[in-house]
Order: structure tokens, then C-alpha cells, then sequence
């Protein structure tokens, strides 16, 4: 009863997120051949878009655009890639001209490969954002209004304690939970809110739900009955971590794929298998710079920032064949990419890289960056940087961490022109552990 009324104040307060939802979850009787076709019309269409309303694309696509083979499905060299470089060099650009500009803000990410980003978003793209999140979390049998609970660690989702902040979780029916760093007292204190709250699902960070799992086994503990599913999401979730999280809270875990940039992209079902949503994205696997599978993604509904093609800069592959689980969506595989580690303190705290992405959030001219904690008290921050950081800005962060990670802690600034990849390929921004 309770969660039905807080579904009918939730719709009520946001009417376009369940519109879209419904939207959406319609999509999911659409067959395969349908779902192409729609896909192909949507590719087609915010190409044109694109190079019509936005500078960065008119300049690049000019006419040149290939209409003919877009509605084939084919993507030829006259569509460049769209690297996190060219955001970062050309944010202004991609944001569409006229009265949208009005009503947009800057967001933020870390980036998973050590690229910080700011860029353009608004209301409509949040509500579509939260659409499609309600969409993925109903594979489990959710239903709206029911208990959700986030660990979450960048600090534009932790919302406040007033009134209406309080109204809107209660509504929503999801509480998010700051889980950038935690000890042991704090996960047998997120266990025990669990305990109380019964919420249905859970979710959060790969590698924070392990050890909140872990502890839970460890303890003994047990879990409400009322969780249906555990949500990973921005990091790699292996084999080891889903299997204590399964054990520890009883439930499925569900794998999901996106970035804050170009949200929902893809999710597990309920059988284990990893769904493309080609009613909001086209994803790519091609090789490039030698490497291959490598994911280039084309948001199929943004027009305030349009993103073709763009090298998200992960890796996996997209699968042939279909899932009995109902979703006719097209498969896929994720490679290894996100991995990045804990940071542990001396004094047994363990901070989690959404800590450092947000030291980083809003700081211009940065191209790439790594952290890296040689040893238990020593950070080293590499940058590459299109001018050496001030002395100040040294000394705000290095006051920063002090404060708030360990007053034993010492941060060293290098600036780099290149930062090594691992040996697959991929950047990690935190690492502890000393250079190789």
C-alpha cells in the first residue's frame, strides 16, 4: 500500500519520467527487426540534427553526411570518432545552438579512463536518464515505488537534509548513501540500515557492495528477504565479487553499462545476460590503435549535446544470438576496463576513486590524470596538463587531503606528457602500489 502511494506522488511530481518510461518499456515488444530499424531511423535522424544545431558538428560533418548508408546501418570514414579529447577541447562547440542553451548545466565525471570531462546536460536528458535506470531496475521485478538504496560517492548525488530533499527520496523511494570511504564500523553501520530499511534493491559500486558482502558473510549477518536484485554499476564487476554479493544478500546481481555522459546503455537480465538498449544508444566494437573491441557509443536521444560515435574509451564486443528472457534487445560482453583501487590509509580507512575524481571535478586545462599511493602515506598526482598547476592549487589539495583523507598523508604533483597505459590497453586514474 505504501509503495502504491508513493508511485502515485512520484508520477505526479514527475509526469515526463514516467511518460518516457512507459515509452520505453513499450519499446520492449518491439521485435528485433524492429528494434534495427528503429535504431537506424534514430541514427539517421540525430546525424542530420547534429550537423544542422551544433558548431563542433557542422564544422566537422559539413555536407558530408551519408545518409543513405546511416539508414543501411553502415558507418563510413566521412563520420569521425568523437575522442574525450575532442570534448574536452571542444565542449562549447557540441552544445546545441539556440533556446535549449538556456536551460543547460555543466555535470561532471572522473572518467573511468583518467580523462576528466565536464558536460552539457538538462532537465529532459535527467528525466530520460531516470526513465531508462526504472526500465533496467524492473528486469529484477521491481515496481516504482518501491525501496531502492544507492552507494553512490560523487558528490552531485548526495543530496542535502532539507524538507524537500527529504520529500523526494521519500517519493522516490530510494535513499542514497555517501560511499566514497569506509572502515569497518561503516559497513557494519550500512548492514544494519539495510536490516531496517528492507529495500528490494540495492546498488552501488562493485567493489564497495563486495566488501559491504564480505562483511555481511563474515558477520553472520542476515539479510532482509526483501531484496530482489544488486544493482554494479561504473566499475568492472568480476566473477569473485558477484559471487559474494549473491551469497551475501540472497539475490541476483545485474551487471549495468553506461557512464554519466551517455547514461543506459546497456544491462543484464534476469538470465545473466548483457543487453544493448539501441532505443536510446548504437554501440560499436571495432579496433582501434591497434587494440582491439574497443566501444564506440552514439547517444540516439541527446540533442543538446549531440555524441557520435564517441570512444567511450572501454572495451567489449557485441554478441550474436538472442535471450529467452523476453528482451529482444541484442547482446553483448564487456571486456576488463574501470579497474581502479582501493586507497587504504594507515589507520585501516579505505577511500574509494570517486574521492579523487571529485578533487579533480571542474578543473580546467587537466587532459589526463593518476593517482597513485606508493605507499601508506605518500599519494603521487600525475598530470598532464596543458600548463603546470600553481603553487596554490598544489597547496589547496594537498590541504584537502590532509584534512580529509589522513593528516599523515603526502601528496606529490608531477606533470607528465604522456601517462603509460596498462598492458591491455587501458588507463587506470587510481592505483596503489608503487611505479613499476
Amino acid at each position: 500500500m505504501i509503495a502504491g502511494l508513493r508511485d502515485w506522488l512520484h508520477r505526479r511530481r514527475h509526469p515526463e519520467r514516467f511518460a518516457l518510461l512507459d515509452e520505453l518499456l513499450g519499446n520492449q515488444s518491439l521485435t528485433r527487426e524492429q528494434l534495427l530499424d528503429k535504431q537506424r531511423a534514430d541514427l539517421a535522424s540525430i546525424v542530420e540534427f547534429a550537423a544542422a544545431n551544433c558548431d563542433f558538428y557542422a564544422e566537422r560533418l559539413g555536407h558530408r553526411i551519408p545518409q543513405g548508408d546511416y539508414l543501411r546501418g553502415a558507418v563510413g570514414a566521412d563520420i569521425p570518432i568523437l575522442t574525450k579529447d575532442d570534448v574536452v577541447r571542444h565542449r562549447d562547440a557540441l552544445l546545441v545552438r539556440g533556446p535549449a542553451r538556456a536551460g543547460a548545466q555543466l555535470g561532471y565525471t572522473g572518467g573511468s579512463t583518467g580523462q576528466p570531462l565536464a558536460f552539457w546536460w538538462d532537465t529532459a536528458k535527467h528525466e530520460l536518464m531516470r526513465a531508462g535506470m526504472m526500465r533496467s531496475y524492473m528486469g529484477s521485478g521491481w515496481r516504482p515505488g518501491q525501496r531502492i538504496v544507492n552507494f553512490w560517492g560523487a558528490r552531485q548525488d548526495i543530496r542535502g537534509g532539507g524538507l524537500r530533499q527529504r520529500y523526494g527520496a521519500w517519493v522516490s523511494g530510494e535513499t542514497t548513501l555517501a560511499a566514497r570511504e569506509f572502515d569497518e564500523s561503516q559497513l557494519a553501520r550500512w548492514a544494519a540500515f539495510v536490516q531496517g530499511y528492507r529495500p528490494v534493491l540495492l546498488q552501488g559500486y562493485a567493489s564497495i557492495l563486495a566488501e559491504l558482502a564480505r562483511f555481511v558473510i563474515d558477520a553472520r549477518l542476515i539479510m532482509p528477504r526483501s531484496l530482489r536484485g544488486v544493482y554494479s554499476t561504473a566499475e568492472v564487476l568480476t566473477d569473485e565479487q558477484r559471487e559474494l554479493m549473491e551469497r551475501a544478500f540472497g539475490c541476483k546481481v545485474f551487471n549495468q553499462y553506461g557512464s554519466r555522459e551517455v547514461p543506459n546503455i546497456a544491462c543484464e537480465c534476469r538470465l545473466g545476460n548483457m543487453h544493448v538498449f539501441t532505443d536510446m544508444v548504437r554501440l560499436e566494437s571495432v579496433t582501434l590503435d591497434g587494440e582491439s573491441d574497443r566501444l564506440l557509443v552514439t547517444s540516439l536521444t541527446n540533442r543538446l549535446m549531440p555524441m557520435i560515435r564517441y570512444d567511450i574509451g572501454d572495451s567489449g564486443r557485441l554478441r550474436d544470438g538472442e535471450c529467452s528472457c523476453g528482451w529482444t534487445f541484442p547482446l553483448m560482453e564487456m571486456g576488463m576496463c574501470r579497474k581502479n583501487d582501493l586507497i587504504r590509509t594507515r589507520c585501516g580507512r579505505s577511500i574509494h576513486p570517486s574521492y579523487f575524481n571529485g578533487l579533480l571535478y571542474g578543473v580546467a586545462g587537466i587532459l589526463q590524470y593518476q593517482w597513485r599511493q606508493t605507499t601508506p602515506d605518500r599519494l603521487v598526482l600525475t598530470l598532464v596538463a596543458a600548463s603546470p598547476p600553481d603553487a596554490e592549487f598544489v597547496r589547496r589539495l594537498d590541504e584537502r587531503i590532509r584534512r580529509e583523507v589522513d593528516a599523515g598523508m603526502a601528496l606529490e604533483v608531477v606533470c607528465a606528457d604522456a601517462i603509460p597505459r596498462t598492458a591491455s590497453g587501458k588507463h587506470r586514474f587510481v592505483i596503489a602500489g608503487p611505479a613499476p
